[in-house]
């Protein structure tokens, strides 16, 4: 009994946090997929389907913005995550190729509320014929632009560096090559775009403005999803290792981790369906501020982790379970309010 009862204070403890919290839907969608702030009023939201949207926060307005990106909706494929940084607006998607075969491409375009027009600055090649694992999440540091590309269902294309699936990607903001990527060090077989290898499905990355490195999380198979940091001329070691997860089959894939690849900061077996992160930085939860914000979507759940101390890191839920399955976490640039893409709608949740 001492010991059901010590496993029910941990278990509150861990979830107890939720009743403090207050959630609101602000509008519905179709199938969102990425976010991101253009001002303290303002933000625009990409839906899996093709559309691309500015939404007010203020008056609830939605303004549908016309682009010519072709992409190609198909399984996981469509308009994935967006960005805007400096007046301009940086898109992954599901670049059409012909013949069923799709690329996780990226585009850029100047900012307009009315229409964008949008150009190509990467191009993940080969084309594929699958509709899984495009991943794909982007970010900026400095003049960096930062981009997560899924291995496309094909596992071991993730350790062939002359190929972009499985892969994180690290370009100028224009699309040209940095003279400082592996290619040009250590590394002279990879592609020149190639930072790190050996990833799966990696539907998140954020920066860290408190120790200004990029962080991921990959989605896993039958378990083995992760949080760990993006690592020049590193390998994640996919599929040769399985972090811990099976194939659907229920046949091991591989080691958990071994010497050699890059290991992770947080394994979650079983898989959680790991999705967007963030590194909290804010007002509204500032007794959050430099932990990392971990979403999922068959988990349904938002989890806290400080990872200050590797070797003691302090996982905690926050909620489970309350807004359906978490696409997309941003938090707002001036209250800290944290914002959701869940369940084919945009939430808000404050104290």
């Amino acid at each position: 009994m001492k010991i059901i009862f010590i496993l029910l204070i941990f278990i509150f403890s861990n979830i107890a946090s939720a009743e403090n919290l207050n959630f609101k839907k602000l509008v519905d969608l179709s199938d969102p997929w990425g976010l991101t702030f253009v001002d303290e009023n303002n933000l625009l939201i990409t839906e899996k389907g093709g559309a691309i949207k500015l939404i007010n926060l203020k008056t609830k307005n939605i303004n549908l913005i016309h682009h010519n990106l072709n992409f190609l909706e198909y399984g996981q494929g469509g308009l994935l995550d967006i960005l805007f940084d400096k007046n301009f607006v940086y898109v992954s998607y599901s670049e059409n190729r012909g013949n069923w075969k799709t690329s996780t491409s990226i585009a850029r375009a100047k900012f307009d509320k009315k229409n964008l027009i949008f150009k190509n600055i990467f191009q993940a090649n080969p084309p594929i014929d699958s509709g899984y694992h495009f991943g794909s999440r982007l970010v900026v540091k400095d003049n960096f632009l930062f981009a997560s590309a899924g291995e496309r269902g094909k596992g071991m294309i993730a350790q062939d560096p002359t190929k972009h699936p499985g892969s994180i990607i690290r370009i100028h903001l224009d699309g040209s090559i940095p003279e400082d990527n592996p290619k040009f060090g250590n590394k002279p077989d990879w592609l020149p775009e190639i930072y790190q290898i050996g990833i799966r499905n990696p539907q998140g990355l954020t920066h860290s403005p408190f120790d200004g490195k990029i962080y991921m999380s990959n989605h896993g198979a039958k378990g083995g999803d992760w949080f760990g940091e993006a690592k020049k001329g590193e390998n994640y070691g996919w599929k040769i290792l399985g972090w811990g997860g099976k194939n659907y089959s229920g046949i091991p894939i591989g080691p958990k981790w071994k010497p050699g690849f890059t290991k992770a900061i947080q394994y979650w077996v079983p898989s959680i369906a790991v999705s967007a992160i963030t590194i909290y930085n804010g007002l509204e939860f500032k007794e959050w501020n430099g932990k990392a914000l971990i979403t999922s979507l068959k988990d349904q759940s938002l989890r806290k982790l400080n990872f200050e101390n590797l070797n003691n890191i302090k996982e905690e839920i926050i909620f489970k379970e309350k807004i359906g399955r978490i696409r997309d976490i941003q938090v707002h640039p001036l209250n800290g309010k944290i914002y959701f893409l869940a369940s084919g709608s945009l939430w808000v949740m404050e104290k």
